[in-house]
């Protein structure tokens, strides 16, 4: 929430009272009384909801645990697959580094299973109900979905799927 003080000045100077917003000061032309505001950019920004990703590794180690790496996104912001990729989280299997279609959709190659908050994504895609209209619900194309819609927060955990299994 933004905090604004008000301070009323004085027409006693003999210069023009200022009006500062945002960092700006802004000469007045009565020599009445003025408003200062006193808030900075940053109090107006209200904060941005977050999704929170778990995503699960596509095989268990050898202790029969399956890794689990963590992020965090901006609601409504960014693709699952970026979000993957910028945060250096393997999504391709061995084929999949060599013939991916770069995000195009066109491929399947980025399928993931989305164990839990589904509802924190967009609907699919329908380039989405193409490919996928023979596999599970809870199959995404990383390169469509979207984490997100810019009001919502929660947490979404993703499977990444053995080469095998897609």
């Amino acid at each position: 929430m933004a905090c604004l003080n008000f301070t009323a000045m004085s027409s006693v100077s003999p210069h023009p009272p200022e009006f500062s917003f945002n960092n700006y000061k802004l000469r007045s032309r009565k020599r009445l009384n003025a408003v200062s505001f006193g808030a900075n950019s940053q109090d107006y920004e209200a904060e941005k909801p977050e999704i929170e990703l778990e995503f699960i590794g596509p095989k268990a180690g050898s202790d029969g645990s399956y890794p689990v790496e963590k992020t965090k996104a901006i609601s409504g912001e960014k693709l699952l697959r970026s979000i993957m990729s910028d945060n250096k989280i393997e999504l391709y299997a061995a084929y999949g580094k060599v013939m991916n279609c770069g995000g195009g959709g066109s491929c399947g190659t980025c399928i993931v299973e989305i164990i839990d908050g589904k509802d924190l994504l967009n609907e699919r895609t329908d380039t989405e109900l193409k490919y996928l209209k023979k596999k599970p619900e809870s199959w995404r194309l990383a390169c469509q979905t979207i984490v997100g819609n810019k009001e919502n927060s929660g947490k979404v955990v993703v499977q990444r799927l053995p080469q095998w299994k897609k």
